[in-house]
Parts: C-alpha cells; sequence; structure tokens
C-alpha cells in the first residue's frame, strides 16, 4: 500500500520488503524475448526463457540500487506497464584497469492481463517491493554506527557554479540531476550568487523544510554552510542536519575523503562524483569531526578539513590563478612554488594525542586556563596583538526557492574568510560551544602540550581527513570521527627534489614511508601556531584567513555527513 510522500511510513523504513516475488515479463523492446525475475531481501536474478541448456542467470546485488519505478508506456493502445530497476555497481572501465560505479538499468514489461491497471498496479508491486528492499541494503563499513536520512529526504542542493573549471552546473545537470529522480529524491536547487551567500542563506534557513544540505563545489561552499549553521542560535541542533557533498570543484578534498572511507575503489572525476552520487541516494549518515580554530581577532570558525601555513597554502592561494585547468592547477602551483622555496620562521606547540584530556563540558562556560610558563616562545605569553572583533555581516540574501520535486531554484560564491562569529556566552536561548582545551591566544600554552624546538619551517599542515585533494591521499590511516588532527611539519632544510618526491609519494600515501627527516607527523587533539615572519598566508579548509597567532582544536563527532 501506498504512503504518503508528506509522511512516510516508519515501519517500511525499519522492515522494508520481507519476502520474496517471481514473475515472468517480456524485454520492453522486443516481446519475444521473456525472463524470468526473482526478488530476495538482498538480490535481484533475472533469466532469459530460452530452450537453450546454458541460460545466463544475472544476479545485482540490492546494495547497489540506488531506486525503482512503475509506469504506463507512451502508446495509450499499449495495455502492459512497465517497471524500470536503477543500479550502479562496479564494473571495468572502459579504457583503463580497475573497477568503478556505472549505472545499469534493467526494464521489464508487464502484460499479464487484457487489464492496463491490472497490470501497472503488479509493476507498481515490484517496483516498491525492488525500493524498499534497496534500501535496507544500503553498503554498510563493518563497525560504523549509521543513521539513515529520512525518506523522501527534503534535500537543498548548493551548487557554486563558478567553482573549478565553472562546471559545477553542467555536472549536476548532466549526473546528479538523473540519479536524483532515479532515486525518488526531492530536491530543490539553489545557486549561489556571492561570497558567503550559502552561509547567510543556511543562517537564516527554516531548516525544519530541510532533511539534507548538499555542497556541489568546491571545498569551500561546504566551509561557508558549516560556519553559517554555527552562527545560528539553534547551532546544536542545525549542525546536526545531514551534509552531503558532490565533487565540483578543483580540489574535492571531502569528496575524496569520503569515497575512500567507503572503501571503494580509487576514483576521480566524473567517477567520484557518480560515487558520491550513489552515496547521497543510499541515504546513511555517519559522524563527522570539526575544529574549532581562534584567529588573533577573537574570531572563531569551524573547520572540517585542514588548516596550512607555509608552502601547502601558498600553493593552494596562488595556483588560483589556473583554476581553468582544473585539478591540474595544484601541480603547476607545486613547481612554480618549488623554484622559490620559501622558509617561514614560526612557533609551534600542540596537545598530543595520547593526552586523554578530560570531558569537554560543551553546555557550560569554562573557567579560563591559567599555567605557569617554564620556557619562552609559547610557554610564555603570545607578544600577538588581539584586534577588536567585527560584528557578522548581516546583509539580505536573494534566493527562490521551489520545494516540487526535482524542480530547480536558481538563486553564486567566491571563497575568503570575513567576519566569523566569536564564541557567545551562554543565555536562556543558547549556550556556546566551549573550547576546553584552548586557553586565550594571550595566555600560555598549557605544559602537558609539546612544544616543537624548530622555528624553521616549510610547511605546517594541520587536517583532519584522508585526502588533502582527489589526488594526495595525505592522511592513510584517518576517519571522519576519529577525534584527532593529523600535524604534519617540514622543516628547513629539505631539498627541492626531496620536497617533490614527498607530494608525489602522498598521491599513492608512501610519503610516511620515505624516511624523509626533514618531515614530522604527530596525532594531536589542539594546536597553536605562532608565525614570526612578517609575510605569508595561512589557509583553514583552503580559505585564506588573517595572518597571525592561531590555534585549534578537534570536536569529534559534532556534525553529520552523508557518507557510506
Amino acid at each position: 500500500m501506498e504512503k504518503d510522500a508528506s509522511a512516510p511510513d516508519p515501519s517500511r523504513q525499519r522492515n522494508g520488503f520481507s519476502g520474496f516475488l517471481y514473475g515472468e515479463f517480456t524485454d520492453p523492446l522486443n516481446d519475444g524475448v521473456r525472463y524470468s525475475v526473482s526478488l530476495t531481501e538482498s538480490v535481484l536474478t533475472i533469466q532469459r526463457i530460452s530452450s537453450s541448456p546454458d541460460r545466463t542467470k544475472v544476479v545485482f546485488n540490492l546494495s547497489d540500487c540506488i531506486g525503482s519505478r512503475a509506469y504506463r508506456g507512451p502508446d495509450s493502445a499499449d495495455i502492459g506497464a512497465y517497471f524500470t530497476a536503477y543500479f550502479y555497481p562496479f564494473k571495468k572501465r572502459w579504457m583503463s584497469t580497475g573497477v568503478a560505479r556505472q549505472r545499469v538499468e534493467q526494464c521489464f514489461r508487464v502484460a499479464l492481463v487484457q487489464d492496463p491497471l491490472v497490470n501497472l498496479r503488479e509493476a507498481e508491486r515490484w517496483a516498491r517491493a525492488i525500493q524498499d528492499a534497496s534500501v535496507l541494503q544500503a553498503p554498510r563499513r563493518d563497525g560504523v554506527v549509521y543513521t539513515e536520512l529520512r525518506r523522501p529526504c527534503r534535500t537543498m542542493i548548493l551548487v557554486n557554479p563558478h567553482s573549478g573549471r565553472g562546471q559545477a552546473l553542467q555536472l549536476f545537470t548532466g549526473h546528479i540531476q538523473a540519479m536524483l529522480t532515479e532515486a525518488s529524491v526531492p530536491y530543490t536547487l539553489v545557486i549561489t550568487e556571492h561570497q558567503n551567500h550559502a552561509r547567510e542563506l543556511v543562517r537564516n534557513a527554516d531548516l525544519s523544510q530541510w532533511d539534507a544540505l548538499v555542497i556541489m563545489s568546491g571545498d569551500g561552499l561546504l566551509f561557508e554552510v558549516i560556519n553559517g549553521l554555527m552562527e545560528r542560535e539553534d547551532w546544536q541542533q542545525a549542525i546536526q542536519t545531514p551534509l552531503g557533498m558532490l565533487p565540483g570543484g578543483s580540489g574535492n578534498a571531502l569528496a575524496a575523503s569520503i569515497h575512500h572511507y567507503s572503501q571503494s575503489p580509487p576514483a576521480w572525476n566524473e567517477e567520484l562524483l557518480l560515487s558520491c552520487g550513489f552515496m547521497l541516494c543510499k541515504g546513511l549518515v555517519g559522524s563527522l569531526d570539526l575544529v574549532s580554530v581562534h584567529l588573533a581577532s577573537r574570531q572563531r570558525l569551524f573547520s572540517f578539513l585542514s588548516l596550512a601555513w607555509g608552502f601547502v597554502a601558498d600553493v593552494d592561494i596562488e595556483s588560483e590563478k589556473y583554476r581553468h585547468v582544473g585539478a591540474i592547477r595544484f601541480l603547476m602551483g607545486t613547481l612554480v612554488r618549488l623554484a622559490s622555496l620559501r622558509v617561514y620562521q614560526g612557533r609551534l606547540a600542540y596537545l598530543p594525542a595520547k593526552e586523554t584530556p578530560k570531558p569537554a563540558k560543551e553546555r557550560v562556560k569554562a573557567t579560563p586556563l591559567t599555567f605557569t610558563p617554564q620556557q619562552p616562545s609559547l610557554c610564555s605569553p603570545l607578544p600577538c596583538h588581539l584586534i577588536p572583533n567585527a560584528s557578522p555581516n548581516q546583509s539580505s540574501l536573494k534566493n527562490c526557492i521551489d520545494t516540487n520535486l526535482n524542480q530547480n531554484s536558481i538563486t553564486n560564491s567566491s571563497n575568503v574568510i570575513t567576519n566569523m562569529r566569536p564564541e557567545t556566552q551562554s543565555n536562556n536561548r543558547t549556550t556556546s560551544l566551549v573550547d576546553s582545551l584552548l586557553p586565550s591566544l594571550d595566555q600560555p600554552v598549557p605544559e602537558n602540550w609539546t612544544v616543537v624546538n624548530e622555528e624553521d619551517f616549510v610547511l605546517v599542515l594541520a587536517i583532519y581527513q584522508s585526502h588533502l585533494a582527489e589526488d594526495l591521499w595525505t592522511v592513510p590511516g584517518a576517519m571522519a570521527d576519529d577525534g584527532l588532527i593529523h600535524l604534519f611539519y617540514v622543516t628547513a632544510g629539505i631539498s627541492r627534489p626531496a620536497l617533490l618526491r614527498l607530494f608525489l609519494a602522498m598521491e599513492k600515501g608512501s610519503h610516511l614511508a620515505c624516511g624523509c627527516p626533514h618531515l614530522v607527523y604527530e596525532k594531536v587533539r589542539a594546536l597553536r601556531l605562532e608565525p614570526i615572519s612578517q609575510q605569508g598566508m595561512i589557509t583553514v579548509d583552503g580559505e585564506v584567513v588573517e595572518y597571525g597567532p592561531i590555534q585549534a582544536q578537534v570536536h569529534p563527532r559534532m556534525a553529520k555527513v552523508i557518507c557510506g
């Protein structure tokens, strides 16, 4: 029995299809070809009915199925009805080695009797059974706790048409739009029009109207969305809105990481997009760590990917001029920066992950931490000037939203950090997130922190996902919710060829095995960086932030992400 789409039957979500179906149907293009079709809770089996003894049997796993639909044919005189199931199994690539998800459509004609309505009802029965069974067969990893998206999942999809090579909207219409239709996912398409548009939109939106927020862009647009959610009065509830990532930029680090976590074979470009679209349609939700970042101006922002200073930040920002060539921009930027390698002076300290911090009381204001300095540098008060905080930009936003099934709304965005919301005091309506591991930036770091002796660096990179870009497997052992900041730094003295070898090895995740004496890797829960060099760039999630002292701590499993 069909249910109202606005009020899905929870029992169907829990129990789904139960039992066994068998039928015999014809090929939609040739009535002379008949198939026996059987459906169990896990597979759809198709076999051509023939007198030949070696009849081929094809088995499709429902874990690869995103949806099924029933319909009448275009010819009104046709008494038959049709049902189609949509699969995305792993298949061998056409032009290269390995496997990737590829679309397979299986369609059947139902003409059991002369009554068209009876045939349509039978086709609908099969389509519903396939759909329900496929929901329960989403590919799950052992030991991972998932929740599931509401069905039907009311989805807002935010697209930055200028990200990457400026093809995000074309990639959406050419690949994702059809998948959402096949999976019966209702969505609203919002095209961002200016910098911080997405941040403003989600900060003010009625999130009760949405079951998921999906970003079709590079990582910068997700940065906007996360910070917009954290600026809301109801941030504790808002940040629990499941977030989806569809790669449409140059780096696509989070999309590559989520694909990697799903234990799928490596994928790039459109194959990566198809994988992320598949996970969106299957609707599994996992946890995502966020990192709270404090700037010298007392501003606080939230990060899901990385904090970088030195070589990595330089390449990321300076390669913007090559964004028209896509992901290869980073290789071009790397070669240019290697030609004039810079060394930065600064001080670095961190809280090792082996230190077990006391549970953070995130709903009460913490007492400021004070410690007696034991040595100079970061263990003494920082000589940094704290800049008065500016008020958040409250400019009005343009949007046009149409919530009809698979209808677009057209409402652009660039990437710079400005005026992020600082930590607020507790009141009757909301409480601030407390960074219990961090003292104020003008106070010394705690005694249980490690202070790095070196002060001359080529790069400092704090990353919390497995990939820094589609082709940079930076932390092979990272997980989206491992509660860790993976801290890398490279000290001065490394040669240009050695640094290039490190980044080439990173494509396969083998850079840690290179034995480079200038590369240091630590798992940490918090860190502080104090640049001494007067010139340089610091980026958070690939976005330039103010240059100066900066510190950060991880908040495990704070957000939700659509994954596999």
